[in-house]
């Protein structure tokens, strides 16, 4: 029969995800803290968003590769191969700007095709794959680029990563679109919670009480608002931030709500059993790093239209912080366990860890070693809290 629930049994039913909102909310409160208040302001929030969004981008496909029960290590590299091709294109051969993006993601498709055969036909661990197709593509960079880099863009080019859209609807000393589409999203999420809540109690599955469903509600509104807010009183709304909403509403339908996405968390859960339930694994783990690469090349038009270049050390570390953002978001390293916004929360606790710690000054070097830390320990929690789920059942 189906129940409410209070906020102790929430919290502790999901202690993966549950743990990954409070932990970013409190490292979000302690930063804003430490850097007085700098953190959140209107310009750095902006910053933030143009800075880390192709790592949000690649951690968007890195999630679902992990949830199947595999690892990519050749993003970054493939980031920095689909930048060089646009790059050759648009101003090495002065053709239009949307070629370049066109030719970028036909390379980033054909990377995954390569890169899928091996690991779903063949039968290679997908770690060696990447792995090989992390120095492939890495050199495949220098010879496009012939070991020089690229640049200028295009300003159209460039509109891609560092546009805004502002004034679209006036607005005194703040643009009102902004605040607008912040609205409409509040309003789609509030629609698509209850509807969703609705559903679990057709099925006699427990929800949480109606107080408990509207203060979640309530406190995203303030939340995303806020944000709005802020970024209303810099710049406007940045337009690879549209993009990035529009992969993460995407690819959210996709993980949760399709027979594809079932099919992933089914092989990430059980390969065997999936494969005697029907899943045709090879078709899906195909699929599976075709769209990894069409992400990868997605983040290496973003990142070259950000720097104006192309460079052959592109995306140098990438993996690793897509990977990062994953594991720190709750996807389990066993497979069969993740989500896309899981892993869109990861990506922004390293990227709030990262910024506030140049705003602080803090070196290199102990930057490297906190985000180190931080993700060790994440992983620590999710090893932990699946052996205390084994236990208690």
């Amino acid at each position: 029969m189906a129940g409410t629930s209070d906020i102790k049994e929430l919290l502790t039913r999901n202690l993966r995800q549950s743990g990954i909102y409070i932990a970013f909310v409190f490292i979000v409160v302690l930063f804003t803290i430490l850097t007085g208040g700098a953190l959140l302001s209107p310009g750095n929030l902006t910053n933030l968003v143009l800075q880390y969004s192709y790592i949000l981008i690649l951690a968007i496909g890195m999630v679902l590769i992990i949830v199947a029960g595999h690892i990519d290590l050749s993003v970054g590299s493939v980031v920095a191969l689909t930048g060089g091709v646009a790059a050759v294109v648009v101003i090495g051969h002065g053709l239009p700007w949307w070629v370049g993006v066109l030719a970028a993601l036909g390379t980033g498709v054909l990377v995954g095709l390569w890169q899928g055969f091996w690991v779903a036909y063949v039968g290679i661990p997908a770690f060696i794959v990447t792995l090989a197709g992390m120095l492939i593509f890495r050199g495949m960079t220098l010879q496009v680029l012939g070991s020089v880099s690229l640049s200028p863009f295009p300003p159209e080019y460039q509109y891609i990563s560092g546009g805004f859209l502002n004034g679209l609807m006036g607005g005194y000393g703040f643009d009102a679109f902004t605040l607008f589409l912040a609205a409409a999203l509040v309003v789609v999420f509030a629609i698509q919670q209850y509807r969703s809540r609705l559903a679990k109690l057709r099925y006699k599955q427990p929800v949480e009480s109606y107080f408990l469903f509207w203060l979640k509600n309530a406190l995203v509104a303030v939340v995303v608002m806020a944000f709005a807010w802020q970024l209303a009183h810099s710049r406007g709304l940045p337009v690879v931030l549209i993009l990035l909403a529009a992969l993460i509403l995407i690819y959210g339908f996709i993980s949760q709500r399709t027979i594809f996405g079932r099919h992933i968390y089914a092989m990430g859960g059980n390969l065997q059993a999936a494969e005697l339930s029907g899943v045709k694994t090879r078709r899906v783990n195909m699929w599976l790093f075709v769209n990894m690469g069409l992400l990868s090349a997605v983040a290496g038009i973003v990142y070259s239209a950000r720097s104006n270049s192309a460079q052959p050390g592109a995306g140098n570390m990438f993996e690793l912080d897509a990977i990062a953002a994953a594991f720190i978001g709750g996807a389990a390293v066993t497979g069969g366990i993740g989500k896309v916004q899981g892993a869109i929360i990861g990506g922004l606790i390293m990227a709030v860890m990262s910024n506030g710690m140049q705003i602080m000054g803090i070196d290199q070097s102990t930057q490297s070693v906190v985000r180190g830390v931080v993700l060790l320990v994440a992983v620590a929690f999710d090893v932990w809290n699946k052996k205390r789920s084994t236990s208690g059942s």
